[in-house]
């Protein structure tokens, strides 16, 4: 037994009374007063995966015992768990900590005299946006305690000239997710084969946050509460350093910036960032893991280049975004190709270059407040230089989506102005009061290049990720950029409190109430008013009325709300408008009388009655986390509207007539066998709609579950019929040859038929589409079943392969087949992307609301 306890010991890497000597270098003596993480947690750091809420309490337990140390709550999860920092200074900086923290940002704001010799620099240690790369977090708690009880002169000079903030978890629900997993599922003595269940969780993994997000994706768009909150946090320090802790294949060794060079690193990013303070850096980093022999690499792989990671986003706001990988264990102990990875291996090498970092950016202060004062100030000169002065955006039709995008803006301190007057570029016409204006003579120019900005020129041909990320095309916002000849008004600056606009309010109608579907939101008070048990209808053709003596034009889709067609009184039916008008923040127009001006009447066959969504989405094992997350976030964060969702495992059991609505997203669904697709097939024959997305196109057309066909690419422009043998390459070149014709990610212009139940809501016949997939399909076998298809000169912004190119030119992106008295939507690419494609959101929701009036021969008169 006690050989036993040896050997686990020595597997584990630590001794209960010898974590201080493994885990930080030698010749520190610590404050007695200050537990260890072993005295409050019970046990030695690597011994068992820790709870968010155990990371919390010893968190505030540093806090309680140090003057050194205080804790902060940023903000709470979705799951409600609290999003946590611990600043990390001397008790002299914390006595005038606001002060600190005002002086820093004047670096931001060149009209501003600061003087860096004995200003603290500020340094941000964040660890963990993956769940289920969990050492980081044990790494943040071992540095919170090296540098609260750390004692001596370095100790000292460190909190004096540094200001520290430890997030220990940006993802703690992902983090518990996988926590619970590995701690349920760990073995005494541990077991190390990769085959294990502790190595090996269910889906959706802990990765990802609640809604199945990956969240280093997102600190661009700021989709998730998460994110906001912590680039909230970020913008009140703007810090000179951060950290982003991650995890690889348990095979690899340690990986630390640079990253691949050129074509992985952001272009406004000033090149002092790569060639002077990431290979200063790396010095210090090497330094670390030689002196305990951990192998490593940098220089490779990995890139800087989308603004969305967390170590890019301090490159892009003057500060350095820090990238380390280290190879998993994924559990306790896992078996590598070489040896036995242990939980509290993996754990040291990132406190080793937590350390690092704190020590490269005290020892390099002013350089990297001298860089920062130097990055805004060059910012400024870029944007005043700039042949663009301004870019204008906004819809007039769509006040919910222009107002989301300038909330983006302004999250992110991007200086936005409501347009002043009335202004009219090309063909395009911005309204005052409905659009907005983003002069590029601020500081946060270079961001607000990356938010309109088109490149399609690029260093490089491989991407680790999207090769763009032009937020003004997400959002579907018409824009332009302007230049010193158009002369244009700025209004009031615009703040988060002043974009939000109360609507007008709802005037009781006897009659009718109107509601234009061209409005983001509209969504969200259709399904609001369903819910509450109202009849809603919509319109298949336009129409106009005459509403407070003047002519107003309603567009397709426009929901109409009969009161006599209720089974709700007239008040009480007003009672409800009025609170779907107040819950979704848009305009219910007054429909006094039947008449219309214009076009069809409100009693038209052409006004249908639009069903109450029963929807169900299949998710578990085959399905992308993330394709699914983005759905189910999308219809609850913009809907308010509950959506089942059932494992793949579970589906013989699932009773489909008891739903109209079924939701594929991109996967393999062959598990389900064919049974499964029969099953599908029969239910969509008899009436249902079924929605499918991506990969979920191509299981469904190859198991004959829609009528479709897929094209080959041999039949493809550029493909490969009639071509000669195979040229021979070096063996070498692969990698680059095959992630060059990766269609990984950008944007593309298409045509939507705007007339169509589907592009109900859309004005504009241009619609700018994500594409991130190789699948293409062959023309619908109706004429009037083509939703979206791609232009014949598609590309707007990305990297694609000339020979892709050809083959998106006229291809299809969203098409309707017709299957027995129901329907099968197929996106062939994805409208809810990374939950910040608003310019594409409305395509599903259309899916959701209006799939079921979609017939084979279009509209057919009566219901």
């Amino acid at each position: 037994m006690k050989n036993l306890l040896i050997v686990c010991a020595l597997l584990l890497g630590t001794h209960a009374f010898a974590q201080n000597n493994y885990f930080f270098p030698s010749g520190v003596s610590f404050d007695p007063a200050v537990p260890t993480p072993e005295q409050f947690l019970g046990y030695p750091v690597g011994d068992w995966h820790t709870r968010h809420d155990r990371i919390v309490s010893y968190f505030q337990e540093l806090a309680r015992v140090s003057p050194k140390a205080h804790f902060q709550i940023i903000g709470y999860t979705n799951e409600r768990r609290p999003q946590v920092v611990l600043t990390i200074t001397s008790p002299e900086n914390y006595a005038r900590i606001e002060d600190i923290r005002k002086e820093h940002l004047k670096l931001a704001d060149p009209s501003q005299t600061v003087n860096v010799s004995s200003m603290p620099v500020v340094i941000t240690l964040g660890y963990n946006v993956h769940g289920n790369e969990p050492s980081s977090s044990e790494a943040a708690i071992l540095t919170a305690y090296y540098l609260v009880a750390a004692q001596g002169a370095e100790a000292d000079r460190t909190l004096k000239d540094a200001v520290i903030h430890i997030d220990p978890n940006y993802n703690p629900d992902g983090r518990d997710r996988h926590s619970n997993w590995a701690n349920m599922h760990k073995g005494f003595p541990p077991v190390a084969d990769p085959m294990d269940r502790e190595h090996n969780e269910v889906w959706p993994g802990g990765r990802f946050n609640h809604y199945w997000f990956d969240l280093n994706r997102d600190w661009l768009p700021l989709a998730h509460v998460e994110s906001r909150n912590r680039v909230a946090f970020f913008h009140q320090w703007l810090p000179n350093v951060c950290t982003d802790y991650h995890e690889m294949g348990t095979n690899a060794t340690y990986f630390f910036e640079p990253t691949k060079p050129y074509g992985s690193e952001n272009p406004v990013v000033p090149r002092s960032n790569y060639d002077v303070l990431n290979p200063l850096f790396a010095t210090y980093f090497s330094k670390a893991m030689n002196e305990i022999g951990s192998l490593y690499y940098s220089k490779e792989s990995f890139d800087n280049s989308y603004p969305g990671y967390g170590s890019t986003y301090p490159d892009i706001h003057g500060g350095i975004g820090l990238l380390f990988e280290q190879a998993s264990s994924r559990g306790h102990v896992q078996q590598s190709s070489t040896k036995v990875v242990t939980f509290a291996f993996t754990i040291r090498n990132h406190v080793r270059t937590s350390l690092a970092t704190v020590k490269a950016g005290v020892e390099n202060r002013e350089m990297l407040l001298k860089h920062q004062q130097d990055y805004f100030k060059s910012a400024l000169d870029e944007g005043r230089k700039s042949a663009i002065k301004a870019y204008v955006f906004g819809d007039s039709k769509d006040q919910s989506r222009t107002r989301a995008f300038a909330d983006l803006l302004v999250k992110h301190k991007i200086e936005t102005y409501q347009l002043g007057a009335d202004l009219t570029v090309g063909s395009t016409r911005y309204e005052k009061g409905k659009a907005f204006v983003v002069t590029t003579d601020q500081t946060q120019y270079r961001l607000v290049r990356s938010m309109f900005e088109k490149v399609t020129t690029f260093h490089d041909s491989v991407f680790y990720d999207a090769s763009t990320w032009t937020m003004a095309l997400a959002y579907g916002l018409p824009h332009d950029a302007l230049s010193a000849t158009t002369k244009f008004s700025k209004g009031d600056k615009v703040t988060v409190e002043n974009l939000v606009t109360p609507p007008a309010a709802v005037t009781k109608s006897n009659y009718a109430y109107l509601i234009e579907w061209n409005e983001y939101n509209a969504a969200h008070a259709l399904y609001y008013l369903l819910s509450k048990g109202v009849f809603v209808k919509t319109a298949f053709k336009p129409f106009a009325a005459t509403i407070s003596n003047a002519k107003r034009n309603f567009g397709y889709g426009t929901l109409v709300i009969p009161v006599a067609d209720q089974n709700l009184d007239a008040d009480a039916l007003h009672a409800v408008v009025k609170e779907a008008s107040a819950t979704a923040g848009v305009e219910v127009a007054y429909g006094g009388h039947g008449f219309s001006a214009e076009g069809i009447d409100l009693g038209s066959n052409y006004i249908r009655t639009v069903p109450q969504p029963k929807v169900v989405m299949l998710i578990g094992d085959g399905v992308a986390p993330t394709d699914a997350g983005a759905i189910w976030y999308l219809l609850d964060s913009k809907l308010s509207m509950p959506i089942t969702k059932v494992n793949t495992t579970q589906f013989n059991q699932l009773r489909l007539h008891e739903y109209n609505t079924l939701i594929l997203p991109s996967g393999n669904y062959n598990a389900l066998g064919e049974s499964g697709a029969t099953k599908i097939k029969t239910w969509t024959q008899q009436g249902g709609t079924l929605i499918l997305l991506k990969s979920a196109v191509s299981w469904a057309i190859n198991n004959k579950v829609v009528d479709e066909q897929l094209r080959k690419d041999e039949d493809l422009p550029g493909g490969q019929a009639g071509k000669k043998e195979t040229k021979r390459m070096d063996y070498v070149t692969a990698g680059d040859y095959q992630g060059a014709r990766a269609i990984g990610g950008s944007i593309y212009k298409a045509n939507i038929d705007i007339t169509h139940p589907l592009g109900f809501g859309y004005t504009h016949r241009e619609l700018p589409v994500w594409r991130n997939t190789s699948i293409f399909l062959e023309p619908a076998k109706s004429p009037f079943n083509t939703v979206i298809k791609y232009t014949a000169s598609p590309l707007l912004s990305g990297y694609i392969h000339p020979t892709n190119l050809e083959k998106i030119k006229n291809s299809i992106s969203l098409q309707v087949s017709t299957v027995g008295q129901g329907r099968a939507v197929l996106f062939v690419d994805d409208p809810a992307f990374r939950g910040y494609w608003y310019g594409t959101n409305k395509l599903f929701f259309n899916a959701i609301f209006f799939g079921g009036l979609i017939t084979s021969g279009g509209f057919f008169g009566e219901e």
